[in-house]
C-alpha cells in the first residue's frame, strides 16, 4: 500500500474559495477527472490525499483522502453515480467529476484535453477521512504544516517547501497522515486548551509557527 498527496488548483478551498469537486470526499468518495497520471499508477488499497489550493491570505490545509476500493471507467461511473455527472451550478461553478455524456462523448462543460486518457481509471474510494466542518477545517489550517513536517520528517515553512505540487507517500506515511487527520477531527470536536493541542495531535509545539489562541 502506497499513496500520493497533491495540491489542487489555486482558488479551490472548501471553506474560503471554490468547492473542490475532484476528488469528491463525501459518501462514496471518488477521483474521476483530475490527475490521470496518479489514477493510472495507484491501485486497489492505495491512498490519495488532497491539499486545498492557494487563496489569498488563507492557510492551505490537507482536506482529506481515501483508500481506493476499485478502478472503473467514466462510463461505468456515469451509470453508477449520476450525482457526480457534470453540472453548472447557479453560482457559475462546474460541479461533478464524471466527464462523459450518456453516449460516452466529452461533456461540453469539460474543457480539458487528453479526454481518452482521462476517462479511464475512475477511482472509487472507501475509508474516507476528511475535514469537512468549519471547525475541522480551521483546526486543519492551524496544524497542516506541522503535520506534513512530521509525516515527511523534514523542515519547511510552506506547502511548497514540504511537498511541492505533489509527493509520494509510503505505507507508513499514509498511516501517519490518516492518524493525524483523525486527531484533528477529535481536537475540532471538543474544547481544548492551546497547550494541550500538541499532545492530542502528537506533534511538538516547540517549533510551531502558529498556535491556536
Amino acid at each position: 500500500m502506497i499513496g500520493k498527496i497533491f495540491v489542487t488548483s489555486s482558488g479551490y478551498d472548501p471553506g474560503k474559495g471554490k468547492d473542490v469537486k475532484d476528488p469528491y470526499l463525501g459518501p462514496k468518495a471518488s477521483l474521476g477527472a483530475c490527475r490521470p497520471d496518479f489514477r493510472e499508477q495507484l491501485q486497489k488499497d492505495d491512498h490519495i490525499f488532497v491539499v486545498s489550493g492557494k487563496v489569498r491570505n488563507v492557510d492551505q490545509f490537507v482536506i482529506g483522502g481515501f483508500a481506493i476500493e476499485e478502478k472503473i471507467t467514466a462510463m461505468e461511473a456515469y451509470e453508477r453515480f449520476p450525482e457526480h455527472r457534470l453540472v453548472l451550478l447557479p453560482n457559475g461553478q462546474v460541479s461533478g467529476n464524471v466527464i462523459v455524456t450518456a453516449d460516452g462523448k466529452q461533456h461540453p462543460l469539460d474543457h480539458h484535453d487528453q479526454f481518452e486518457r482521462r476517462i479511464q481509471n475512475y477511482l472509487v474510494g472507501t475509508n474516507t477521512i476528511a475535514l469537512l466542518t468549519p471547525e475541522e477545517m480551521e483546526e486543519g489550517r492551524l496544524w497542516t504544516l506541522d503535520i506534513l513536517r512530521d509525516v515527511f520528517g523534514i523542515k519547511g515553512n510552506s506547502i511548497r517547501e514540504l511537498m511541492g505540487r505533489n509527493r509520494n507517500l509510503s505505507e507508513r506515511q499514509v498511516l501517519k497522515l490518516r492518524d493525524h487527520l483523525e486527531r484533528v477531527k477529535i481536537a475540532a470536536g471538543k474544547p481544548i486548551e492551546p497547550e494541550e493541542i500538541g499532545r492530542v495531535l502528537r506533534i511538538s509545539t516547540r517549533d510551531a509557527i502558529r498556535v491556536k489562541a
